[in-house]
């Protein structure tokens, strides 16, 4: 990830004092929008700030689904101009692919880092 500096003003909160970060922060992180988190002074003019957002359950990480949204936009826009438009998939096309994936294993890993079951 490139590294990004955005402004950081003071600012009161009622009895508190508090850190506010700009528009431009959330706009290009909205993952940090009213998370959570944590301060550590590293030192007298230096601290991390560490937010803990939550992860909705179910989603995919954005660059995954971004890709793939691409990649899907580029297929219909490919078949919609094609001068014979959309092929349609057939059983020879379907014999022809499991043909040329016989013997192949793939690996379906439920979650990263466990083994595929045989």
């Amino acid at each position: 990830m490139a590294s990004s500096r955005y402004r950081v003003t003071p600012a009161q909160i009622g009895n508190s004092f508090g850190l506010r970060l700009t528009a431009a922060f959330y706009r290009d992180h909205p993952q940090f929008k009213g998370a959570p988190g944590q301060v550590e002074v590293l030192s007298n003019d230096t601290m991390l700030l560490r937010f803990e957002p939550s992860e909705r359950p179910g989603a995919e990480p954005e660059d995954e689904s971004l890709m793939l949204g691409l990649f899907l936009d580029l297929l219909t826009r490919e078949a919609l101009t094609a001068a014979a438009g959309p092929v349609p998939y057939t059983e020879a096309m379907a014999a022809e692919d499991d043909e040329l994936l016989a013997g192949v294993t793939v690996d379906t890993m439920e979650t990263v880092g466990a083994p595929a079951e045989e």
